[in-house]
């Protein structure tokens, strides 16, 4: 699991306006995908955005929703079974992603990557005045081993509540666009040592 955060906080240490950041995270995510390819890590899923993140000014939501469908875009052209996952009944979904909201196999496939757009929990749950929906939107996506967080938040930001509920979580205090190939090392070294019991 991936929370790549802390976009806006790099910008405006750059002397950048806070949506000039969100461009600068497509390079880090296509640089964690090939690693974890080459670590023949099974499966991804990536926090695009949010429906709260919505509520931010319109300048914002243009760039991280531009630079989510810039991402899903390369992805497609990689080596990945991949699936668009968010609210798809909102005018906040991009239009252009609806073909990805079906699992598809793109390149030789061999990894499965989840792309969180527009997505809520409530919306996953399919909770309604209270009431929880029939079935789990995400249900093709498995549980999660391992978050990792960057931009130094010790919080899951509603990612994922049904299959993080046993994940270990790695939090990197570097920004997102200041990723670097050791944090995946160091995450899984950390991840590595840990008593993993789901419960038991």
């Amino acid at each position: 699991g991936i929370i790549p955060d802390g976009n806006r906080r790099w910008a405006q240490g750059q002397g950048m306006e806070k949506e000039d950041g969100y461009d600068r995270g497509i390079s880090p995510g296509m640089s964690l995908y090939r690693i974890c390819r080459q670590l023949g890590i099974e499966e991804m899923s990536f926090y695009g955005f949010t429906v709260d993140n919505t509520k931010r000014p319109s300048k914002q939501r243009m760039a991280f929703t531009e630079a989510c469908v810039k991402a899903v875009e390369e992805l497609s052209r990689e080596d990945a079974e991949l699936l668009v996952l968010g609210n798809t009944d909102s005018a906040m979904f991009p239009e252009t992603l609806r073909p990805y909201t079906e699992r598809h196999t793109f390149g030789a496939g061999g990894m499965k990557i989840n792309f969180l757009v527009n997505y809520s929990w409530e919306w996953d749950l399919g909770l309604k005045n209270g009431t929880v929906g029939p079935a789990l939107k995400t249900r093709d996506v498995s549980r999660i081993d391992l978050v990792i967080r960057w931009g130094g938040r010790r919080r899951l930001s509603g990612f994922l509540p049904v299959q993080s509920v046993y994940s270990d979580i790695y939090v990197i205090d570097d920004y997102w666009p200041d990723f670097k190939p050791d944090h995946v090392r160091q995450a899984l070294s950390w991840y590595a040592k840990q008593d993993i019991t789901l419960g038991g």
